[in-house]
């Protein structure tokens, strides 16, 4: 593989967070095509075909063959199969959606602090993955997608805080009735936490093209210097 052009950090960087936005619109497109696939494989949306097969060597009743329906077996099997798939894709989709919306975060943080990284970095966890950061997003007062930021924010914040306390509540060795009443609500609220954090990725990614916007320029002045200066060394013919 040819190796990759040298980028200055500010192309890199926007592209570690565009790679986060495609790692999460990949699970996120896996986890709906699950969704699909075990809807297809549902009983009442499917008309089973009731023929069934001998099995030689398995008998139901003394010198009976064991009969069995294979169609709606195997939509048994699938649904079984699929719901797995469905459960493990949302896991990841939320897990990449929380990365995305964090890595995005952190990249306009680190620019208003005035560093220079080429790429996103994560902490890691003691199985070596990557650790969100913190995901609020604070000093664009001068940007115009501020306002639909904060507000996608506050909802995600909403819903991971439901599930904070879902898990608090869901710890109890004993839950009282009303305890019990918070869990369910507690659960309602945090559903879509995947979809939310997706969502605010995507705002914050293009907030990261605004945080961008004086390093670019910057760096066509740095260029525009350099064009300038080996023009004038150039000898005069």
């Amino acid at each position: 593989m040819p190796e990759k052009p040298t980028q200055h950090w500010t192309e890199s960087l926007f592209d570690s967070v565009y790679a986060l936005y495609e790692t999460a619109r990949e699970y996120q497109l896996a986890y709906l095509a699950a969704q699909l696939a075990a809807a297809q494989a549902e009983f009442d949306r499917r008309k089973t075909n009731e023929g069934r097969i001998a099995l030689e060597g398995h008998s139901a009743m003394v010198g009976r063959p064991l009969l069995r329906e294979p169609h709606p077996d195997a939509l048994f099997a699938l649904l079984r199969i699929y719901n797995e798939a469905a459960t493990e894709m949302h896991r990841l989709y939320e897990e990449a959606a929380l990365l995305f919306a964090s890595g995005a975060a952190w990249a306009i943080w680190s620019i208003q602090l005035g560093h220079t990284p080429p790429v996103v970095a994560f902490q890691t966890d003691e199985y070596d993955s990557p650790v969100q950061h913190r995901l609020s997003i604070t000093g664009l007062t001068n940007y115009a997608g501020a306002p639909a930021l904060g507000r996608a924010y506050e909802q995600l914040a909403r819903r991971l805080s439901a599930a904070d306390h879902a898990v608090h509540l869901a710890e109890q060795s004993d839950l009282a009735d009303h305890e019990a009443g918070e869990l369910h609500e507690a659960h309602d609220a945090a559903m879509g936490i995947a979809d939310s954090a997706y969502a605010y990725g995507l705002l914050a990614q293009k907030a990261v093209n605004f945080a961008l916007l004086e390093p670019r320029r910057a760096r066509e002045r740095e260029l525009a210097l350099a064009r300038a200066a080996a023009q004038t060394d150039q000898p005069t013919p």
